[in-house]
């Protein structure tokens, strides 16, 4: 991705609205995080302004956009767990295997783009 994705501040709402139970408001400044958030995690422009038109729409986005966050991160960050442990015993069909799955189920761009690179990586590797 080209331009640098800061997920601070949607985190940053997302702990203080859905943890620690601060109110929700649907602000100006929220609906632009919210609205800029929406594609870098994966969700199209109609539905997050769909979302966007009630506070309880707002509120399900912030929840949404958290989850695909903190879920894709996870799921990335195990995968290149196992898939380096894969390469270092040298299973390169079973390194690749873990970032094909990732690939089948990730909504997110950002984790989608990191872990087809080490896909194709790997197979430049493997030869």
């Amino acid at each position: 991705m080209t331009d640098e994705i800061d997920w601070d501040p949607i985190r940053a709402l997302a702990r203080r609205v859905l943890q620690e139970d601060e109110p929700f408001a649907l602000t100006a400044e929220v609906r632009d995080l919210l609205k800029r958030t929406a594609p870098e995690v994966g969700i199209s422009d109609s539905e997050a302004e769909r979302a966007l038109t009630t506070e309880a729409g707002a509120l399900e986005l912030l929840r949404e956009s958290a989850r695909r966050i903190k879920e894709g991160s996870s799921r990335l960050v195990n995968a290149l767990h196992r898939m380096y442990k894969h390469k270092e015993a040298g299973d390169f069909d079973s390194a690749r295997q873990e970032m094909r799955d990732v690939l089948a189920v990730e909504v997110v761009p950002l984790y989608r783009e990191t872990a087809q690179g080490q896909l194709e990586d790997l197979d430049d590797e493997a030869g």
